[in-house]
């Protein structure tokens, strides 16, 4: 038997980051691992990492114990500091000559796990000592299963990045161009759920083609960080341009709304399996050079695939959608489908006319609980801010119940009357100033005439 492995497994204090069985709990599973004299210096040291005894540890380690040795999960000492926060230890330990990439049976280093348990001064450490970067959870084997998609982050320039939208999207450069990136942060790499979003929003951005959805272009995905890369829109997203226009024009909040519709209409057609943004709301709508609108962020966007409603795993947060825009049965954690975006869609809609969010006044975790009570933002503009028809159609899709709420396709329908309304209006208010303009070309002229004729007859 391997005289550096004895059957023995530790597990006093935080464990691995990647154990199936972790608890994070403060335990411990040897009656032995007390401090006494009849412990194994092996294990002892294992124990005295866990504490963060500094004087034990140089002790053990000046009496020659093995500073690498690995208990029946492949955990060193080095796993056990780390996971414990302990920097004097993790340093003292490097110095010593501890293997910092090593990996406990889950795969687990402990530059992995530092940054699982968010420990920033020992990942600085351990990166200054060449720690390895944990190998992105997407990786594959075989070369021949690298995706279509993956661009090399050799060929994305971040020199003159700046941070844009929410701050989880930068301005990079890449093959000549500008363009969005997504990066995704350290802890995606042990956590499963965080994991599984970057693989749906991927699944998702393949299949968008439409001139109002954002153009997905690559992603990074075979080495950390990950990045989804998409078109960049350099005008912005909507929530800032609201807060610089405040009230729109009827004509001006009609064009919009027929973008976004546009866009959701063909999300939420998209063959074989309709898309549900879910997190509609004007930061996650930008602005093109032309003005006009596309949708953009899928990061907790569903599939609709064989049922024809989904239901979340666990309620939904204020971190994972806003909940000033949120549908009430996604709020209450109920069954949902596409008309959830339709509720969402309502609220933008109205904002545009009346110039200020849902609400306003009311704090964000507080206006979820009026949608689900059946209040809703009220209609303070004047009368003639809401083109004939478009007032109803608000209502109608904000509707308590899911099944009373318009498609987009009949929205964009209706929409498009009350555009080509408020353009005749615009074109007949346009028609008595044009003959105006007319009429007094035609006075200049007789004028000019006139005052030709006298001078030939003189």
């Amino acid at each position: 038997m391997d005289s550096t492995k004895p059957q023995v497994r530790f597990t006093l204090g935080k464990q691995s980051s990647l154990a199936p069985d972790r608890d994070d709990s403060v335990t411990v599973a040897n009656d032995e691992a007390d401090g006494s004299e009849a412990i194994e210096p092996t294990v002892r040291l294992m124990y005295l990492a866990s504490e963060g005894n500094l004087e034990g540890i140089k002790q053990l380690l000046d009496s020659g114990t093995n500073v690498n040795f690995r208990d029946s999960d492949d955990r060193t000492a080095l796993h056990v500091a780390v996971c414990q926060g302990h920097t004097d230890v993790v340093r003292l330990l490097l110095e010593r000559g501890a293997e910092v990439d090593r990996k406990d049976r889950w795969g687990s280093t402990p530059l992995a796990d530092a940054v699982y348990y968010k420990n920033h001064d020992v990942i600085k450490l351990l990166e200054k000592h060449g720690a390895k970067p944990p190998v992105a959870p997407m990786r594959v084997q075989n070369v021949r299963e690298v995706p279509e998609y993956e661009i090399d982050p050799s060929e994305l320039d971040f020199s003159n990045s700046v941070d844009i939208t929410k701050g989880t999207f930068c301005i990079a450069s890449w093959r000549g161009i500008q363009v969005a990136v997504k990066t995704l942060g350290e802890e995606v790499f042990t956590d499963e759920d965080k994991v599984k979003a970057f693989r749906d929003e991927l699944a998702l951005l393949q299949k968008i083609r439409h001139p109002n959805v954002v153009q997905f272009l690559g992603a990074v995905t075979q080495s950390s960080p990950m990045m989804i890369v998409t078109e960049y829109l350099p005008k912005g997203d909507f929530c800032a341009y609201l807060k610089q226009k405040g009230v729109l024009k009827p004509i001006a909040a009609v064009k919009f709304a027929l973008d976004i519709a546009r866009g959701m209409n063909y999300l939420h057609e998209h063959k074989p399996e309709a898309i549900i943004h879910r997190d509609l709301e004007p930061s996650n709508i930008l602005r093109d050079d032309s003005g006009h609108l596309k949708v953009a962020d899928f990061g907790v966007s569903k599939l609709l695939k064989v049922a024809n409603s989904v239901r979340e795993d666990r309620p939904v947060t204020s971190q994972d959608t806003s909940w000033r825009y949120v549908a009430p049965e996604v709020y209450r954690n109920e069954e949902y489908d596409t008309k959830a975006d339709v509720f969402s869609f309502a609220l933008i809609l109205q904002e545009m006319i009346e110039g200020c969010p849902p609400f306003p006044t009311k704090p964000e975790n507080e206006v979820p609980k009026l949608y689900a009570a059946n209040e809703r933002p009220p209609f303070r503009a004047l009368d003639k801010q809401y083109a004939h028809g478009l007032k109803e159609l608000i209502q109608e899709c904000w509707s308590e119940e899911p099944f009373k709420r318009p498609t987009f396709g009949h929205i964009i329908k209706r929409l498009e009357v009350i555009h080509n309304q408020l353009g005749q209006q615009k074109s007949w208010k346009a028609r008595p100033l044009k003959c105006f303009q007319n009429l007094g070309a035609l006075l200049k002229r007789d004028s000019s005439r006139s005052r030709s004729s006298r001078s030939t007859v003189r």
